[in-house]
């Protein structure tokens, strides 16, 4: 059989990557390169990155939203969300393409800082961020950082004072209300969560004054009061991989409208509204991606059309997206070991398949119950197909991979499984439970492959452990 990775085949489509395709002899080909030969070389499991499709998806976001906005004359900065999935080469990638870098943890920020992306270009969220955290920050001189709580105020501002340096630009993260995106964990801007502060007032205040007396304006007001920080702009992520339009719209509308009250009793228009990100993705055959080209141009029109009834101008608005970019671009490359046929109650038969790695490197479908799909990636397959789960090795009944999936009933030990849409929140997520050693990452781009990050071994395991 052929593994040149020739210009042949069948494409696959969405979810997989860009240019994932079968060959002429049945076996998966992503970016040129052939997946036996990615399984030679690098072992299995291991995560593939289609550096092609991730510079595509990155690049054309980021054009999208600038093309939506310009008519209503906003600007707009994408900053990609790094805890999707980062690395030096993607900080590299999306940096090149003309991103910023969004860091939620000081790991985040070092990676992105080593990389080589300008400080200036990158962010710091985070809920709870630690004192050596913001230290980091502003010795760095990120562009902004996002506050998340109140005390925040004083700690950042404090820290600004001992370096004696300018004013530092800060944003405030708030919720609004807006319920979105897939699992609860996911969903961020309801009341009853971690993040931000909100924009409803205490119902003991009353007196029709929600927004101006709302926890999210009262820190916004003691930002103002400390001279050490400039209040950048407005915060607000909705939640993850969201499919409907309309709670952005939504956020949008509520986000803008604090902004002009808080103009109104301070005299100040702030800067800039982000509203996060959370675009969600295919990870099915048949799921429809949001629509980004139809979201920014809706988003722009509403934006538009609500500061003219504030009569307020329109800010620089920014976009926070991850999995959009490099959720689609990556898979997860496994080895079939046992094939195992259950008898249901019902009388039906259901093939567990059980691979080589499992929740250690995807806990999304333990945790979120999230759906993924498979194929038989080494070779055709028979054309009967039968009712399938692929499982992973580890002990746990819930070590469950692709809940239900068809494949071809002559499956067998030694095969190659593909797992598509797994660049965000795999490797990221990834642990070494049952001290299964973390898979690599590869990069695949015009026949070529290269490690990205390196597989973990034993000997890594045991170089923490201290006896």
């Amino acid at each position: 059989m052929s593994e040149v990775g020739g210009g042949g085949g069948e494409v696959l489509g969405p979810p997989w990557s860009a240019t994932v395709r079968r060959g002429v002899d049945g076996a998966l080909v992503v970016g040129g390169v052939d997946v036996r030969r990615l399984a030679r070389t690098h072992g299995t499991p291991v995560y593939v990155l289609d550096e092609v499709d991730l510079r595509a998806r990155a690049r054309g976001l980021r054009t999208t939203l600038e093309a939506a906005f310009a008519p209503v004359g906003a600007e707009v900065d994408v900053y990609y969300a790094a805890k999707a999935f980062l690395c030096v080469a993607v900080a590299r990638w999306v940096h090149s393409e003309g991103l910023a870098v969004d860091t939620a943890t000081g790991g985040e920020l070092g990676v992105a800082l080593f990389a080589g992306v300008p400080a200036g270009r990158i962010g710091l969220h985070g809920n709870n961020k630690s004192d050596d955290e913001i230290a980091r920050a502003l010795d760095a001189g990120v562009g902004r950082i996002v506050i998340d709580a109140a005390d925040e105020v004083d700690r950042i501002a404090d820290a600004v004072a001992l370096r004696q340096r300018g004013p530092v630009d800060v944003m405030v993260r708030v919720t609004t209300g807006v319920h979105a995106g897939g699992h609860e964990y996911i969903s961020t801007s309801h009341e009853d969560q971690k993040f931000g502060l909100s924009v409803v007032a205490d119902p003991a205040v009353g007196g029709g004054r929600a927004a101006l007396d709302s926890p999210a304006v009262a820190v916004m007001r003691a930002v103002l009061a400390r001279p050490e920080l400039r209040l950048l702009g407005i915060h607000s992520h909705i939640g993850s991989q969201i499919l409907d339009p309309g709670g952005f719209v939504a956020a949008l509308g509520k986000v803008l409208a604090v902004r002009a009250a808080l103009a109104t009793t301070t005299g100040v228009l702030v800067d800039e509204v982000d509203l996060g990100g959370g675009f969600g993705i295919a990870y099915l055959p048949g799921d429809v991606a949001l629509d980004f080209e139809r979201i920014a141009k809706d988003l722009a029109a509403a934006a538009g059309d609500t500061a003219a009834a504030l009569g307020t101008p329109l800010p620089r608005f920014s976009f926070e997206p991850g999995r959009a970019i490099v959720g689609p671009a990556g898979l997860t490359l496994y080895e079939v070991g046992t094939v195992k046929p259950v008898r249901l109650a019902d009388g039906s038969v259901r093939t567990y398949v059980s691979v080589d790695g499992g929740m250690s490197d995807n806990i999304r479908p333990a945790l979120y119950q999230a759906d993924y799909h498979a194929v038989l990636a080494s070779r055709p397959g028979a054309a009967e197909t039968v009712p399938a789960r692929v499982v992973g090795k580890h002990c746990e009944s819930g070590d469950i991979v692709v809940r239900d999936v068809q494949l071809p009933a002559d499956i067998r030990r030694g095969d190659l499984l593909a797992v598509a849409a797994t660049g965000a929140y795999g490797r990221s997520m990834a642990s070494s439970y049952n001290l299964v050693p973390r898979p690599g990452v590869v990069a695949v781009a015009e026949g070529a492959s290269r490690e990205l990050v390196r597989r973990e071994t034993d000997a890594d395991l045991l170089a923490l452990d201290l006896g």
